[in-house]
């Protein structure tokens, strides 16, 4: 895909940029050498790679998932001004 000047004028008008008509080329020259990376990314054969989630193999020490804090729910609802099931009951805001 080639972007032309008028492409690169009628984007920035789009974003609401403005560019200066000696400015356009200089974009053009960019926006078309992105497009062509992206060109270029696209023609890659990966059909037998396997996704991954870091280029590197790494992988992340996790901590034992147990219950450290005191469950002190009934503590914190018993000053609340209205509960209910074991909710918090609030003010009605949107109609």
């Amino acid at each position: 895909m080639s972007l032309s000047a008028e492409d690169v004028e009628r984007i920035a008008k789009l974003a609401r940029i403005r560019v200066d008509a000696n400015e356009v080329v200089a974009y053009q020259t960019q926006l078309n050498g992105i497009f062509g990376l992206i060109e270029a990314m696209q023609a890659a054969d990966t059909a037998d790679i396997e996704p991954m989630s870091h280029a590197q193999d790494l992988f992340q020490r996790l901590r034992a998932d147990v219950v450290t804090e005191p469950d002190r729910r009934a503590a914190f609802q018993a000053i609340a001004p209205q509960t209910e099931n074991g909710l918090y009951l609030v003010p009605k805001v949107i109609e």
